[in-house]
């Protein structure tokens, strides 16, 4: 869904404090769980030509957990930007972006169903690595503040068949590490250790500590 300006999660005509800078439904229904008042922005980052100028720039490949926090922080700043020129009235913008690491290696979005079966193939029955990348920055302040939260995943050992029918759903296609935990593939997965929320893509108990460290209480992003 593109977003062109902030659609306001909220009954009421103020502005909230906080804008997502994704229009993921699983990050946006984190927060609407958590009591969050929020509105959404896309943002319009080149991912892969994010990626490849900090791989130039460093000579050699990101760790996953570093590409996330990256990808997070490149997507908190074009919102940012686009709100500093058209100002909502809102204060801070997050940005997030999540990775999953299975044997030392980066995966994204699969994009296609034979692709994501390739994937699954490798990890069901093994476990793999979840990084998720914030990135709050203050509008006013222009200061941010940055923290990237890894859960480990265990796969259950599925059969094809269950593999199969579960990416004919096509849930898998547009996810990192082609599952999403609070859809389908929670039955296909054995345990999580860490911090749920943050699989699904966002975590609470992340942005509270980082508008402790911008100065903010959590009660500026509860719906006023």
């Amino acid at each position: 869904m593109a977003v062109n300006s902030p659609v306001v999660d909220s009954a009421t005509a103020t502005p909230p404090a906080l804008v997502l800078g994704s229009t993921s439904p699983g990050r946006a229904a984190v927060l609407r769980a958590a009591g969050i008042a929020f509105a959404q922005q896309a943002s319009h980052v080149d991912e892969d030509a994010v990626v490849a100028a900090a791989r130039e720039a460093q000579g050699a490949p990101l760790s996953p957990a570093d590409e996330a926090q990256l990808l997070a922080e490149a997507k908190a700043a074009d919102v940012a930007e686009t709100l500093r020129v058209n100002p909502t009235g809102s204060r801070l913008v997050l940005g997030c972006d999540s990775v999953f690491e299975f044997e030392g290696v980066a995966y994204g979005k699969p994009h296609t169903p034979e692709v994501a079966r390739e994937r699954w193939l490798a990890q069901r029955g093994r476990e793999g690595v979840l990084h998720s990348g914030h990135c709050l920055i203050d509008l006013e302040s222009g200061s941010q503040a940055t923290e990237c939260v890894s859960s480990t995943v265990r796969f259950a050992d599925i059969s094809d068949e269950e593999l199969d029918a579960y990416i004919a759903t096509g849930e898998p296609l547009p996810c990192a590490g082609a599952f999403t935990a609070d859809g389908r593939a929670a039955a296909l997965i054995d345990s999580i250790e860490g911090d749920f929320h943050a699989v699904v893509g966002l975590s609470p108990a992340a942005l509270r500590r980082m508008l402790a460290e911008l100065g903010h209480p959590l009660t500026l992003v509860w719906p006023a």
